[in-house]
């Protein structure tokens, strides 16, 4: 039963993925920590993994069939930034998880900043349309804030994050399925750095390889099934799986934050 949750969970959290370009880790993290069905440490990592497998996949089979809409200029000059943040972000994490003797301060620290982040991004997404949009240019400006981007996504243990959208969106100026996209892409090399790092730091936590062979097969999964419904489906309709589904994250990461706090 616990390894068919850890299935549907990364499964359905990366089909939402898939299409919102969000990662879908924003919705394993606090989805796992909410069933407490592992550590912290350990579900930040295999979250990460599946995001990987999923953005592997989408980002793939879009430059292949040749119908991605990723701008590798500017892209580029995120993803790399967000390389380096994600190394920077682990760093943080560390830090913070050295400052309390319980593992389960660290859970209610990363909850609550969720939580602030989603609401700031639900915010954006509902008023956007009131919203000047900027268009910035230049591999410094780009790498500066692909690092913040890689900071927040991996200290949080997300992958990504709704996040991604609004800065595509307000610095970038990119409409929302092809904001999608070059998320999809920052994180695919963000994920990349934070795997080697983990590895090379020999920080990897304890985990059941089942699970994480069922939770990789369910990014994968999620992606292919993600890429088919994104692609029948229009802006206004992303836009409302990605307000539904930051609710809901939002509602999770509240209730995380007290449990964690030991308030329950």
């Amino acid at each position: 039963m616990q390894q068919f949750l850890f299935l549907a969970v990364s499964l359905l959290a990366s089909v939402a993925g898939a299409i919102c370009g969000i990662g879908g880790g924003v919705i394993i993290k606090p989805v796992l920590d909410l069933f407490g069905l592992a550590s912290v440490s350990t579900i930040s990592f295999l979250s990460g993994c599946t995001v990987l497998s999923m953005s592997a996949y989408s980002v793939g089979k879009g430059l292949i069939s040749r119908d991605s809409a990723v701008d590798l200029k500017s892209g580029t000059y995120l993803a790399v930034g967000a390389a380096v943040g994600g190394v920077c972000g682990q760093q943080l994490f560390a830090l913070v998880r050295g400052l309390f003797e319980n593992q389960d301060t660290v859970g209610a620290v990363q909850a609550a900043c969720l939580f602030v982040i989603t609401l700031g991004t639900l915010v954006y997404t509902i008023r956007k349309a009131n919203i000047r949009t900027i268009r910035v240019q230049g591999a410094a400006p780009g790498v500066l804030i692909g690092l913040a981007l890689g900071v927040m996504s991996s200290f949080l243990g997300i992958g990504g994050g709704p996040i991604n959208l609004v800065v595509l969106g307000y610095f970038f100026s990119m409409e929302t399925k092809t904001a999608a996209q070059n998320s999809l892409y920052i994180i695919l090399f963000s994920q990349i750095t934070n795997l080697l790092t983990t590895i090379v730091a020999g920080n990897v936590p304890e985990f059941e390889v089942l699970t994480l062979v069922l939770m990789v097969a369910g990014g994968i999964g999620g992606g292919m099934i993600g890429r088919f419904f994104s692609r029948r489906m229009d802006n206004r309709a992303v836009d409302k799986l990605f307000i539904g589904l930051m609710v809901v994250i939002m509602g999770i990461s509240v209730w995380n934050t007290v449990r964690y706090s030991g308030l329950l």
